[in-house]
């Protein structure tokens, strides 16, 4: 663990060396939404291999670019693309960027994914909010010793997703007249996808999207003590009785549709962020 923490400090020092403002707000983005960071004026940019101890993003539509910049005069910092359990990363590594983030004081996450929706009410297109997760990866970010300068033994998950955040997500699509829904998110290990008797399952216990990632994610921001707003985008709905094959292309082609509304939440909901 003292290792770790050493690569996000060395990793948040050499950031700080390039940036006039520490961001207090980060954005992490995923399949298909990079161009939701479009709400943001970007002043710097880095490519993930040119930080120190960075994995690299090995998926489809995953731009691999650190931003800095600023929505509104407020300083932000933006993932394009994230990293995966299913990539071969531990969760350490997959938190990494988390852990960076916490180093250079942000207080609030927004995170975005594109998700499959298992709750027959959703449609292809919608934009969830994430009210909750259940994690089903079989693993945990804070496994091992815990770095306690960095947070609790044993992190308290009852309000993982922050509930003022949630409110301001909702009056945002209110505002900008886009279709919100609100949903717990299954996170999984992938990256094969799920077969018709697990998405039977996963509705059984309560989810109403399924992804792999994010769950990794919030885990290590609750412990950080940052407030988070989840959204997953709904790129396709299941249905068990009558199961259709996913298209990676036909998925990321939805995300992309989604990014400018997605981008419009994320924009009203740092305005209104402390």
């Amino acid at each position: 663990m003292k290792n770790y923490k050493h690569k996000a400090v060395e990793a948040a020092q050499f950031l700080k060396g390039h940036i006039e403002k520490l961001p207090k707000i980060g954005l992490l983005t995923g399949t298909g939404l990079g161009e939701s960071a479009a709400a943001l004026d970007i002043s710097i940019s880095f490519e993930y291999k040119d930080i120190p101890h960075f994995p690299a993003t090995t998926v489809q539509s995953h731009f691999g670019k650190l931003l800095f910049g600023s929505i509104r005069d407020k300083p932000v910092i933006a993932m394009q693309g994230r990293f995966h359990l299913y990539e071969g990363y531990s969760p350490l590594e997959v938190t990494l960027p988390v852990r960076v983030m916490q180093e250079l004081g942000v207080k609030t996450l927004i995170l975005s994914n594109a998700a499959g929706g298992l709750n027959p009410k959703l449609q292809t297109g919608d934009l969830m909010i994430i009210a909750d997760h259940i994690n089903l990866t079989g693993s945990d970010p804070l496994a091992g010793p815990n770095e306690e300068s960095w947070g609790a033994r044993f992190p308290d998950m009852t309000d993982a997703y922050d509930k003022k955040l949630i409110a301001l997500a909702e009056n945002a699509g209110g505002d900008a007249g886009i279709r919100l829904q609100q949903g717990v998110y299954a996170g999984l290990q992938g990256p094969s996808l799920e077969t018709p008797a697990e998405i039977r399952f996963l509705r059984t216990i309560g989810a109403d999207a399924v992804g792999f990632s994010t769950v990794q994610e919030v885990i290590a921001a609750v412990h950080a003590g940052i407030q988070v707003l989840g959204l997953s985008i709904i790129t396709n709905v299941h249905d068990p009785d009558a199961p259709a094959p996913a298209v990676v292309e036909e998925i990321i082609a939805v995300a992309n549709d989604a990014a400018p509304g997605l981008a419009t939440i994320i924009r009203k909901v740092v305005e209104k962020t402390g």
